[in-house]
């Protein structure tokens, strides 16, 4: 298991792109919409991981209620994991809530799921399959 990725919510990827660019020279990576996940996700590689920027798509996404209610910051950790199915077998059975029972695609259609942040010590889980 390995972070793949820290996500980001931000109001716009553009911005916080140019910023990080600035900042930390780090260069733009792949751009995904995901209307199913109501956001723009920018990946922006670090060494072996990643930053995803999220710029919710409207007022209705979750990332969206996130700026209103928390302001722009970490979202998620991401950790790749070879079998998700195990991964949430493993999570579901040390008693710990599922956001998704079940993988569903992601950016770049890799399968995903999440785990609740009150199982996590307030951290949002997303597990990738690698």
């Amino acid at each position: 298991m390995k972070i793949h990725h820290v996500g980001i919510a931000v109001r716009s990827v553009d911005e916080a792109a140019a910023r990080f660019g600035v900042l930390l020279g780090l260069a733009k990576g792949q751009r995904y919409v995901l209307p199913e996940f109501g956001v723009c996700a920018l990946f922006i590689p670090v060494g072996d991981s990643n930053l995803e920027l999220l710029e919710p798509l409207s007022h209705a996404s979750t990332v969206s209620k996130f700026i209103e209610k928390k302001g722009e910051g970490i979202h998620h950790i991401c950790f790749e994991v070879d079998d998700i199915e195990a991964a949430l077998d493993d999570f579901r059975s040390q008693g710990a809530r599922l956001i998704d029972e079940t993988p569903r695609p992601g950016a770049g259609g890799h399968l995903v799921a999440f785990v609740h942040p009150k199982d996590t010590h307030g951290v949002l889980v997303e597990l990738k399959q690698g």
